[in-house]
């Protein structure tokens, strides 16, 4: 089993493609080749979290259809585009607005849909993983985008994210200190106001 990211498929959204300047003619090519990629590095048993934006635009016997064909034990972060269809779909829990996976790793790991200049345990090394702002947002060693626009329209695997990692500026906070990593215990969150 491996742990899998990624973000902002907008499956079935036409307007994405000039919006992003995706390399697709039309909206069915670019969900095949979505599908297509996904399914090349994801196995049955693997976990994958998506970090919002799942879908868009699309009729809902369409976004089940494509759910359907992802291989992976999925998750959803819910982003902004994401409605009643794509939260309704079969996910492995309740989609929500941020996750801190408990994944057995020595940081903590804290998704989000948005960007986050400072997130709970950044300073004792925690990660931050979002999506939303299509590569137009940058990271520093310990905040990535993880959206397909990043990672040549496919999830990227918790070994590919940490070698992009180390490749990237520190973060600096005016908030704390950086401390030694420790693993720490990070609540559930609950919904957004």
């Amino acid at each position: 089993m491996t742990f899998f990211f990624t973000a902002d498929t907008h499956f079935g959204h036409e307007g994405i493609i000039r919006m992003c300047g995706r390399p697709f003619a039309s909206v069915e090519e670019m969900d095949e080749a979505l599908i297509a990629n996904w399914n090349s590095v994801i196995g049955p048993k693997d976990d994958v979290w998506h970090l919002g934006d799942f879908a868009h635009g699309a009729h809902p016997a369409r976004i089940l259809e494509i759910y359907r064909r992802l291989n992976g034990r999925k998750r959803l972060v819910i982003g902004n585009h994401d409605r009643k269809p794509t939260l309704a779909l079969p996910w492995m829990e309740p989609p929500s607005h941020r996750a801190f996976p408990k994944l057995g790793l020595r940081c903590g790991i804290v998704l989000d849909h948005y960007a986050g200049r400072t997130w709970m345990g950044a300073h004792r090394g925690s990660v931050q993983l979002f999506g939303h702002s299509h590569g137009r947002m940058p990271g520093n060693s310990q905040s990535l985008d993880v959206g397909v626009d990043c990672w040549d329209f496919r999830p990227a695997s918790w070994d590919e994210i940490q070698v992009r990692l180390a490749s990237l500026p520190p973060l600096h906070s005016p908030d704390h200190e950086p401390e030694e990593a420790v693993e720490e215990e990070v609540p559930e969150a609950g919904p957004r106001p």
